[in-house]
């Protein structure tokens, strides 16, 4: 058996077919023309270009619009005026263009891979996908094809870029094996998109399993049976006809409320990061966004988003919910991202450093001028602010106040807006768990975030493998911590949502409702399935439970009661 990262779930069985890469090694050589050889790179640009987005075309047919915006995204990036320069400048000094291209890449492959962001190190492995293109292409090498492989085939490889998806067929393939990915991978995010099995980052897959082998792919729990028993063989066939069966029966909650089995209701809604998410999440039957980051308006740019910009951005996602409910989170940024013209400084501990809030309320410009952005969203739908990582009441205070300063702005110039537009706090720190009651008081809502709360709650940093044992939600502290919230918001008449991972757990689902929450906010995809774990609880069977999580010392106690009751 081997392990690596659940990234799409379900069960595949079927035979191994390796990707094998090919060798893109080359001879430097000194151009004598380099007019010549800066037309042969310009030419390899083209077709790359042409063939990517013919690629695209094609997943947008198998995987949707939003997954060929990755392709579509690739093109942009090797038409980057910055790149192409570098590129053209070191033909000109007499480089080849095998070279050339291999360099620049190169550079910036490691420039992006060395940013501690998900979002920048995706980028480290486009860049990565965009040069092994053009090497293939000037090099006369074929590109790798999937679109040959039989029926029940399962794909091996060092990874699956978005071009070699481009591909698959959907109806073949039965499940993704890869050394390399998380989570947030491209890899990860189309396998979920095709709905293919998938388990990526798993050691030496391509050395350790053979092509034509039998092979289990559980995507669910990152697990790989190589060979697998007969035995075997009919537990995952019987896990697998389960899984299917049971996201059939998903569908039975689409268009419905979300209603425990006592018939209370609660809000179910989603976590965005671009205005296009918010398509997909009322495609999956969302009943608003209950987070929307605002991190990509100020990202992959040379200077600040005006507040138009930012403005049009909010009132997109504002029309595609249709009057529901959308909280936007202000700028949520600190250290531990590559911005030069923000001006932010390295720190030792960016996570506890000079971030969000804090930032903000710094440059009071900047942040006037987002609320004001957001302010005007608020015209054409159910909009709602949020402020990110407050650890004291000043903090709320003086948020509010910029936000009245951005009104009365606003109110000069004739502009619309919701004059009781709610703001709320994001509930991720200690502080603020422990002064809950008094932020209570001032705040209109919270919404809880579980993985930072976790990790603040707990200081443990859930990247770091030596503590990765104590970053858990189930943590007696972190329950204590969340029933109090819940507890100080309820008692002042707040509504209380959770936009973290933790919301969308059924582990956690009964504690939650016991709690009192009101709103959960997930993931798309997860939206359904929370919808059914809620309604599978009444109160006074949440109660119970809750009672004697409460009463528990360690999280494994905690885990072993929820996990049994669950099974």
């Amino acid at each position: 058996m081997l392990k690596g990262i659940a990234a799409s779930e379900g069960i595949g069985i079927g035979k191994v077919m390796i990707i094998e890469e090919h060798s893109l090694d080359y001879t430097p050589r000194t151009i004598a023309d380099t007019d010549a050889e800066i037309k042969r790179y310009q030419n390899a640009i083209e077709d790359f270009c042409k063939e990517t987005m013919e690629q695209a075309d094609a997943l947008k047919k198998t995987a949707g619009k939003k997954e060929a915006e990755i392709l579509e995204g690739h093109i942009q990036m090797a038409k980057d005026p910055m790149m192409d320069g570098e590129v053209s400048t070191l033909i000109k000094q007499n480089k080849c263009a095998e070279e050339a291209v291999d360099l620049t890449y190169s550079k910036y492959m490691e420039m992006f891979a060395q940013i501690p962001d998900e979002m920048m190190k995706q980028r480290a492995a486009d860049i990565k996908d965009i040069k092994t293109a053009l090497l293939s292409i000037l090099l006369g090498i074929n590109n790798i094809k999937i679109s040959d492989a039989p029926a029940g085939t399962i794909i091996v490889a060092t990874e699956v870029t978005p071009s070699m998806t481009a591909s698959i067929n959907k109806d073949h393939i039965v499940g993704i094996i890869t050394e390399t990915g998380s989570q947030t991978s491209h890899s990860a995010i189309l396998a979920r998109a095709l709905e293919i099995p998938a388990v990526l980052s798993v050691e030496k897959a391509t050395a350790t399993i053979s092509s034509g082998e039998n092979v289990i792919v559980d995507g669910s729990k990152g697990i790989v049976i190589v060979g697998p028993s007969g035995n075997e063989v009919v537990e995952y066939t019987n896990k697998r006809d389960a899984f299917l069966r049971d996201k059939r029966e998903l569908e039975n909650y689409r268009g419905k409320p979300t209603r425990s089995a006592d018939g209370t209701e609660y809000e179910l809604f989603c976590n965005i990061g671009t205005p296009k998410d918010a398509t997909k999440a009322m495609a999956a039957d969302g009943e608003g966004v209950g987070l929307f980051r605002t991190e990509f308006l100020f990202m992959d740019r040379t200077s600040l988003p005006t507040e138009d910009e930012q403005f049009e951005a909010y009132k997109q996602a504002a029309l595609i919910l249709k009057e529901k409910g959308l909280i936007i989170r202000t700028l949520d940024i600190g250290g531990d991202k590559e911005i030069p013209y923000l001006g932010l400084t390295k720190e030792e501990n960016p996570f506890m450093g000079f971030r969000a809030i804090r930032y903000c309320l710094k440059h009071r410009d900047m942040f006037k001028s987002q609320i004001k952005a957001i302010l005007r969203a608020s015209a054409y739908g159910d909009v709602r602010i949020m402020f990110p990582l407050i650890t004291a009441v000043e903090e709320l205070r003086k948020g509010k106040a910029l936000v009245e300063e951005a009104k009365a702005d606003l109110r000069a110039s004739g502009i619309a807006f919701n004059e009781d537009i709610p703001v709320g706090v994001m509930m991720e720190t200690a502080a603020a768990g422990v002064i809950a009651d008094l932020l209570a008081k001032e705040a209109d809502f919270f919404s809880i975030g579980t993985n930072d709360l976790t990790g603040y709650t707990m200081a443990a940093d859930r990247g770091n493998s030596d503590v990765a044992y104590l970053y858990s939600p189930f943590q007696p502290s972190v329950l204590r911590m969340i029933e109090s919230i819940i507890k100080n918001g309820r008692a002042n008449n707040i509504p209380v949502g959770m936009c973290g991972e933790a919301a969308a757990d059924p582990k956690m689902i009964p504690l939650l409702i016991s709690m009192g929450l009101t709103e959960f906010s997930v993931s798309a995809p997860s939206v359904l399935k929370v919808r059914k774990n809620i309604a599978k609880w009444t109160k006074e069977e949440a109660d119970k439970v809750t009672e004697k999580v409460m009463n528990m010392a360690t999280e494994a106690e905690v885990l072993e009661y929820l996990n049994s009751i669950l099974s």
